[in-house]
């Protein structure tokens, strides 16, 4: 039994060791906010929001889901209990419309108060079934062909096993043909646009298939299924999408209309784990692979990263890079590391998320706060 006594809210400004460019914007400093549920026998569960400061990933903010979280979704779940955390995410879902992100940062933290309380590891109380994960790199837009030639020679000598290379138009084919014509065949890359183009730049985007790409991640409109499918029509390299699956009705009319064949279940953009395993397990039915995409989370958000992507049907290397990729340092301890083999153990022997929030340096990092309690 699950009754929520307290949510304590926190905003954290973590710097990004470099600035990560993708085709909406760039972020040099990331604007974090962190929830921790605490229910009435005191036991407590930590979430993550990856909302960004501003809209144009996705409508949700961080100032946006704070509002959300404070004035709809924490009195909601103060109204009951709950027997599972599975019943999270429909009940927040009753006369609450959007907002994925805001409910998946609570909901992912009850579920990891729920693996505490069962003196499970949050990857086994979810279902997982892996005790390694394998990881991908995602590399922003870079200003020249040759300077991401280097980026994904790096990348490929630490053992990544994926690079994912942000494009947009103007900084797309030159870039993607200096890759492969420098590195090879056999290194594993994809290209993801963040919706940067449109059924006119159908051309360009069936010039990639010469480079054999493992996926072309989102390349039109956020909030469109139809004209992924008119373009996945003309494509020989598999369209993942990514913004345009909210949901697993969406994953379903992705399937129905073959608008893509790959998708990347991010829980924070999905609602949080009951979603993401929804989706997961109808992707597994119909033979659809998923893997786990990065919002450039702190630990916590990497932990529950970690715990979904070790699900059987996600078989294809996620962006869920050591805390080394982009903090000089992070807010769990321990902090996530990869071995040479580019794989990131899931910790499975410890109860919970696996890591623990180093409190003195969140409390430096704080910008503000808020604690909301049963009335």
């Amino acid at each position: 039994m699950i009754r929520l006594d307290r949510i304590r809210l926190f905003e954290i400004h973590l710097p990004l060791k470099e600035p990560f460019q993708i085709s909406s914007g760039v972020v040099q400093n990331r604007r974090i906010m962190l929830v921790q549920v605490i229910d009435a026998d005191g036991a407590e569960g930590w979430g993550e929001c990856v909302a960004g400061e501003y809209p144009n990933y996705h409508p949700e903010t961080v100032d946006t889901a704070w509002l959300a979280i404070r004035q709809w979704l924490a009195p909601k779940l103060f109204e009951r209990s709950f027997d599972h955390p599975m019943e999270i995410y429909p009940w927040l879902q009753r006369d609450i419309r959007g907002h994925h992100m805001a409910k998946a940062a609570v909901e992912m933290a009850v579920w990891e108060l729920a693996a505490r309380k069962a003196g499970q590891s949050l990857s086994r109380y979810l279902g997982g079934t892996r005790d390694k994960v394998a990881v991908g790199i995602s590399i922003g837009i870079q200003p020249t062909p040759d300077a991401l030639v280097e980026k994904v020679r790096e990348a490929m000598a630490a053992g990544y096993r994926k690079a994912k290379i942000k494009i947009k138009p103007g900084a797309d084919v030159a870039y993607v043909r200096a890759v492969r014509e420098t590195l090879g065949p056999d290194v594993p890359i994809m290209v993801d646009a963040n919706n940067a183009y449109t059924l006119d730049d159908a051309d360009v985007l069936r010039t990639l298939d010469q480079f054999h790409l493992m996926m072309i991640e989102q390349p039109l409109a956020w909030d469109d299924l139809l004209q992924h499918a008119k373009l996945q029509q003309t494509l020989q390299t598999p369209i993942c999408l990514d913004e345009s699956i909210t949901g697993v009705e969406r994953a379903h009319d992705m399937i129905e209309l073959q608008a893509g064949r790959i998708i990347n279940i991010k829980p924070g953009r999905v609602g949080g784990f009951t979603s993401s395993k929804q989706i997961h397990d109808l992707c597994q039915q119909n033979n659809i692979p998923v893997w786990c995409g990065g919002m450039l989370e702190s630990g916590v958000g990497r932990a529950h990263n970690v715990a979904l992507a070790s699900l059987a049907n996600f078989t294809l290397p996620g962006d869920i890079s050591p805390s080394s990729r982009y903090w000089q340092r992070d807010i769990v301890v321990p902090e996530w590391q990869m071995d040479a083999k580019g794989m990131i153990s899931v910790p499975v022997d410890k109860p919970g998320m696996g890591v623990e929030l180093d409190m003195d340096y969140l409390d430096h990092l704080t910008v503000r706060q808020d604690e909301l309690k049963v009335p």
